[in-house]
């Protein structure tokens, strides 16, 4: 199985930089150096202004090589003294240091079955500009959705250069499998999509497009975001519908992305095997029985969404179900079931600590687990299975734009040097 380093903003001290390494040659060998560095520079986004002292107390760094470091981070421009404050009202003030980088900007743009999203952010997180634009889901035809996405991401460039800022990184977030080399989107059933070559098409709309834009799958991106919000959970199973539905597999902290890339695609899991055709080929998927087009019709909103897009429908149907309409409700526990149903499969291959549920199913979880906890093992005859812990997703319809601004400020701050250039 293909794996890779789980990749957040962490509130901790040490960000996601690692433990620090602090030896006679930390500012000899070269990666060495730059481990330290990044955290030195997390450890700053993190926590704000802080002083030399306060940055060793809190990386686990002597005072020496913080010195050191951050003389390197100041001279390439990355950090800069700001004001000195008293040290508890005695001694010597304190020199703080924090962050200088800013002239540039973190851009994710979202594309998803119903509008394209940009979020153009500052290193520290704040967010510079946002914006969204409808594309109306014409199917099968990416060339009209291409000119929004086009235009949402004219809109993000003269912003970050009306307010002087370089855009240091830049990805472009699909709601479908993704692979290849230039990375290109595989087939997306949402959009009735085959092969389509997203960044090329945004380059010959937008010739002022970064050189350095990658393409990115929502459900890894969201699930490492959630993930980063947990304390103590390394191996975590992730499901989300928002426009179909997705997933990603965390285990002992790293995602799992298989031999394809496409390890995680639970809503193409062939559940009822005498079900409807899918339009990826095969017969009963998990989005045919409990997607979200599929539950939208079942509980009376078909007209909703064709007039008002999913966000709005979806949003309604979350209402209706709050509210204890019986139409609403009864579409979503029938989902409801195949869901766990689903998930009785996973989770006995996989064993995870926690089943997250992200997107609209974050605030619907309470059938899922009823019907989870319905039908599960007995050990030894009697001896309940330890199961896990079914949780909502916190981060809501933003997961995986958060999830890739905050996986870009990590790839800035692992090399540091590098990041005004």
């Amino acid at each position: 199985m293909g794996v890779c380093e789980a990749s957040h903003m962490s509130t901790q001290t040490s960000g996601s930089s690692g433990p620090a390494i602090d030896s006679a040659n930390s500012l000899v060998s070269g990666d060495v150096r730059r481990h330290n560095l990044g955290i030195v520079a997390s450890y700053l986004v993190s926590n704000g202004p802080s002083s030399r002292s306060q940055i060793a107390d809190g990386t686990g760094l002597t005072r020496g090589a913080v010195t050191a470091l951050a003389k390197l981070l100041t001279d390439a421009g990355v950090l800069r003294a700001t004001e000195t404050v008293a040290d508890g009202g005695k001694g010597r003030p304190l020199t703080l240091l924090e962050l200088a980088a800013a002239d540039i900007a973190i851009l994710a743009l979202q594309l998803d079955a119903d509008q394209a999203t940009a979020l153009l952010v500052s290193l520290a997180g704040d967010t510079l500009f946002r914006f969204a634009e409808h594309h109306g889901r014409p199917m099968g035809d990416p060339e009209p959705v291409l000119d929004v996405l086009a235009r949402v991401l004219d809109r993000a460039l003269a912003a970050a250069a009306g307010a002087g800022r370089r855009i240091a990184d830049l990805t472009v977030v699909v709601f479908a499998p993704v692979g290849g080399d230039p990375a290109q989107v595989i087939a997306d059933t949402d959009l009735a999509w085959g092969t389509v070559d997203v960044l090329g098409g945004l380059g010959k709309r937008v010739p002022g497009m970064p050189d350095i834009a990658r393409l990115s799958a929502d459900a890894p991106v969201a699930a490492l975001a959630e993930h980063s919000r947990l304390t103590g959970v390394g191996d975590m199973l992730y499901l989300k519908s928002n426009s179909g539905i997705g997933g990603a597999m965390i285990v002992d902290g790293r995602l799992v992305e298989g031999a394809h890339g496409l390890a995680g695609a639970f809503g193409h899991l062939p559940v009822d095997h005498d079900g409807a055709q899918c339009p990826c080929g095969q017969r009963g998927c998990l989005v045919t029985v409990a997607g979200p087009d599929v539950v939208l019709e079942a509980a009376g909103l078909g007209g909703e969404l064709e007039k008002n897009g999913l966000t709005s429908a979806l949003a309604e149907l979350t209402r209706r179900i709050a509210s204890a309409d019986e139409q609403a409700t009864a579409a979503w526990e029938e989902a409801a079931i195949w869901v766990a149903r689903t998930l009785h499969i996973l989770t006995m291959s996989l064993d995870p600590q926690v089943v997250m549920l992200g997107g609209y199913w974050a605030g619907l979880t309470g059938p899922v687990r009823k019907a989870f906890a319905g039908n599960r093992p007995i050990i030894a005859g009697t001896q309940p299975w330890d199961e896990p812990e079914i949780v909502s997703g916190q981060l809501g319809d933003d997961a995986a734009l958060l999830g890739a601004v905050w996986a870009a400020r990590d790839r800035l701050l692992q090399d540091p040097l590098h990041m005004n250039t």
